[in-house]
């Protein structure tokens, strides 16, 4: 066979395998993608910490060692229970605003101006799952804002294999899982928006049939010309 008959097998081989398929009819694409998970509104800035089921906390009270407690652990339900206070609601909540409430609690009753300090000594609900075609999937931590490119960059960044133009997003919202697809060109071009991803999302970064089928036939080249000599 010459290689032009090689080259032209080669490329009808490319051509089947154009079409990935990775994103279900119900996903959410364009504005409506956009819609449902949008990019951050201003520029990027600090923000406190969102507390969130099975986090671990120490809250503190200034001079008060026998009610300040460390290993504090958020139930499933969002709460945490301290002594002289009770059991009290945490999850979604900043530490800001939980001190504040104990510090209410504790001024309703027993102390004068308490002062009170939250910390969260161990991160379990702010993480993002990364999967697909990403260098590490894994899950991984997040503080402060944190956009689909951010967190495609904690998994070491895409395959040489990834469908850029099929990323999809997962969130539950309102109890319901739903997704967003984006492409990720165009996101790196600047001609669309980076999307803000919150803690407990899932980032799924799709397979490329067609990048996968022309590596291999790079990766082969070299041995298909030994055979076009013959």
């Amino acid at each position: 066979m010459g290689r032009g008959r090689v080259a032209l097998a080669l490329m009808a081989v490319v051509a089947s395998a154009c079409s990935n398929n990775n994103v279900g009819p119900n996903i959410a694409a364009g504005e409506a993608a956009y819609q449902m998970i949008p990019a951050p509104v201003g520029g990027p800035g600090a923000r406190d910490y969102v507390i969130g089921p099975l986090d671990t906390l120490q809250v503190s009270v200034f001079q008060e060692q026998d009610i300040s407690a460390n290993g504090i652990v958020v139930d499933a339900a969002g709460s945490i229970s301290m002594p002289l206070i009770g059991r009290l609601a945490a999850a979604g909540l900043t530490t800001t605003e939980l001190a504040e409430k104990v510090r209410e609690k504790l001024a309703d009753r027993f102390y004068v101006n308490p002062q009170v300090t939250v910390t969260v000594s161990s991160s379990v609900s702010q993480r993002v799952t990364v999967q697909g075609e990403v260098t590490e999937p894994g899950i991984y931590p997040i503080q402060g804002p944190t956009t689909l490119l951010d967190a495609i960059a904690l998994a070491k960044g895409e395959t040489e294999n990834a469908a850029l133009r099929e990323v999809v997003v997962v969130r539950f919202i309102d109890g319901k899982r739903s997704g967003a697809v984006f492409d990720m060109q165009r996101i790196r071009r600047g001609d669309d928006a980076d999307p803000a991803v919150q803690a407990r999302d899932t980032i799924i970064v799709g397979h490329s049939v067609s990048k996968k089928v022309w590596h291999d036939v790079l990766r082969a080249a070299p041995l298909l010309n030994v055979f076009t000599q013959f």
